[in-house]
């Protein structure tokens, strides 16, 4: 069934359907590779709308593309649209799997926006020069304790995506990444998540994961990762660090608080 939100599917190529797919993904890159020279022999496909989600603030939805294949074989993509763009710019991504979408729809921003309030302990309402006090006490705030339910899911690969989205200098290198391809099992921790002011005047989402990896060894490596918005043109950005230490520090200093 094709989806009515989406009147190109009733006229197009599978062919062409794919090149716009692909094209305006902001994480095509991130696909397996095996998942796109499969998706090179679609004959066929159809999409429908799965969820949708309307807010004041956030609107978003996911849509299911499946592809049969030339072997006989059907293949999904799940793509997520939300309007967390500069200026509420229309943004999309692709998943292989219903539940990468799902984890990536939650996080998504869905705390105070530009001009929120909120009040301290002793009833005032807080203004800019409180927020260096905020921003320290929630980047200082410990995980809470959970348990560690690792799920064997291509961990391995799951660890090399991680890393490949990794734009800092700084960012793990390749003694982790050889470690991390005898991962067999995974967890994945949210830490932190905040908007704060940045440069220019404007708020940007900040959100911290622990993406815990059990290895063939019985050891564990953690990454922790920094999704944030407080670049130039306000696009999403991905930072990778070995440490927690390193990566709350990296929030802290691209936040501007006074």
């Amino acid at each position: 069934m094709n989806d009515p939100q989406d009147p190109h599917d009733l006229y197009e190529t599978t062919e062409t359907h794919l090149e716009r797919l692909l094209g305006r993904a902001l994480n095509s890159f991130d696909l397996p590779d095996s998942t796109v020279e499969r998706l090179g022999t679609a004959l066929a496909h159809s999409s429908a709308l799965h969820s949708s989600h309307h807010s004041a603030s956030l609107h978003r939805t996911t849509h299911r593309h499946t592809y049969l294949l030339a072997d006989g074989s059907a293949l999904s993509l799940w793509e997520l649209v939300h309007n967390t763009g500069r200026d509420g710019a229309e943004q999309h991504e692709l998943y292989t799997e219903e539940s990468e979408a799902r984890l990536a729809a939650s996080r998504l921003p869905a705390g105070p926006l530009p001009g929120w309030t909120a009040e301290r302990a002793d009833g005032r309402v807080l203004d800019e020069d409180d927020d260096l006090e905020l921003l320290s006490a929630l980047l200082a705030r410990p995980i809470p304790a959970q348990p560690r339910m690792y799920v064997p899911d291509n961990s391995a690969d799951h660890a090399r995506r991680v890393l490949r989205r990794a734009e800092n200098a700084d960012r793990p290198g390749e003694r982790t990444a050889r470690r991390l391809r005898l991962a067999f099992a995974h967890h994945i921790t949210q830490a932190f998540g905040r908007h704060c002011p940045v440069e220019g005047g404007r708020d940007a989402g900040f959100t911290l994961y622990e993406h815990q990896f059990l290895l063939l060894d019985g050891s564990e490596v953690s990454l922790w990762e920094v999704e944030h918005t407080a670049t130039p043109d306000g696009r999403h950005m991905c930072e990778v660090y070995e440490d927690e230490h390193a990566a709350r520090g990296a929030m802290e200093s691209r936040s501007r608080v006074r």
